[in-house]
């Protein structure tokens, strides 16, 4: 029996038809302008990469607070949820879905123009794979990195791997401007004009 070797190649063509801007931030400029990409440009179906679990949550949960209808995905999300999430956020129900590089393989998302990652990944072949996202069936699309004062190392191999240069800016100052939080109205229990009256009797 002859083998058979079997080759997959990366995503090289989303470097063709992807848009690729990087910002190069502080890491506590990044929610900033990630909440200002979103609201002055009005996106709608964003996918936002960040590289752990943790981040994911505690991305999801701030993009929250602000008013931003997102939801996350990551191995901690069970499988049947990870299926609905995916259906809401291709039928527009969901603004912005927050994932890792693990629950992000395999989406496919037809019209999804914009891929944020809001920590490069550390794997130049995992950002091919991140910015393939968009940009499908020939399709423009545009990718949006945050560099931060350590992975700003990792763009040199990422160019190299792509064989191009990539579009390294600093953000104007009033994108890296952000409002107060959006604070939920306290709702009132229904049993606090009994425990006020009982108080007084």
């Amino acid at each position: 029996i002859n083998p058979v070797v079997v080759e997959i190649e990366p995503e090289h063509v989303a470097v063709d038809t992807v848009h690729q801007i990087v910002y190069i931030v502080t890491t506590n400029q990044k929610f900033a302008l990630l909440y200002n990409l979103l609201v002055k440009q009005n996106l709608e179906r964003v996918l936002v990469f960040c590289n752990r679990k943790d981040e994911v949550r505690k991305l999801s949960e701030t993009l929250t607070r602000y008013g931003i209808n997102c939801s996350e995905l990551s191995g901690d999300v069970p499988q049947k949820q990870r299926i609905d999430r995916l259906d809401q956020f291709k039928a527009g129900k969901i603004r912005v879905l927050v994932a890792t590089d693990v629950a992000g393989r395999g989406i496919h998302i037809e019209g999804m123009d914009h891929v944020v990652n809001f920590t490069l990944p550390h794997d130049a072949e995992d950002y091919v794979h991140r910015i393939g996202r968009t940009g499908r069936a020939g399709a423009a699309g545009t990718s949006i990195s945050f560099a931060d004062e350590e992975e700003a190392f990792y763009l040199p191999p990422i160019e190299a791997f792509m064989a191009r240069k990539l579009d390294c800016i600093r953000p104007e100052e009033d994108w890296l401007i952000l409002p107060k939080p959006v604070t939920p109205r306290k709702r009132r229990r229904p049993d606090a004009g009994r425990k006020t009256a009982s108080l007084r009797s």
